[in-house]
C-alpha cells in the first residue's frame, strides 16, 4: 500500500479512538455512494455527525483541515443526504472535519465540529 494511504488510514484509526474516547459510537467506516465517501459516521446521542478526516505528516503546507475543499464537503452531503434517506434518520445531523497530524515525534487530532458551515 502507497505511503499516503498508509498516514490516511493511521488518521482514521486516531479519529475513531479521539471520537469514542468523547463517547460518540462509530456506526460508519468509509460509507460510499456513487462517487463520494464519508470516512466516518458517529452518533452521539440523538445527533448523527458525519466526518471527513484528513491526515497529514506535516504542517509545511497548511493544516489538514485547509485541504477539505468546497468540491469534497458537497460530496459529503450529497452521500450524507443518500444516508439519512436510507437510513430514515429522523433527527438532527451535523458534518465534523477531524484533522490529524503524524510526525515521528506526536500526533495531533484537532476536532471541529460544524465545519462545512
Amino acid at each position: 500500500m502507497a505511503q499516503h494511504n498508509e498516514t490516511g488510514k493511521q488518521g482514521e484509526e486516531e479519529a475513531v479512538r479521539y471520537l469514542q474516547q468523547k463517547g460518540y459510537t462509530i456506526l460508519e467506516r468509509n460509507y460510499r455512494h456513487q462517487h463520494a465517501e464519508i470516512d466516518l459516521i458517529a452518533l452521539k446521542g440523538k445527533l448523527v455527525i458525519f466526518v471527513e478526516v484528513k491526515t497529514r505528516t506535516s504542517t509545511r503546507f497548511g493544516n489538514p483541515e485547509e485541504f477539505v475543499n468546497s468540491a469534497k464537503a458537497r460530496l459529503v452531503m450529497k452521500a450524507a443526504e443518500h444516508y439519512i434517506f436510507a437510513k430514515d434518520w429522523q433527527h438532527d445531523v451535523r458534518f465534523d472535519i477531524i484533522a490529524v497530524t503524524v510526525t515521528p515525534e506526536e500526533v495531533n487530532v484537532k476536532h471541529l465540529e460544524d465545519a462545512f458551515y
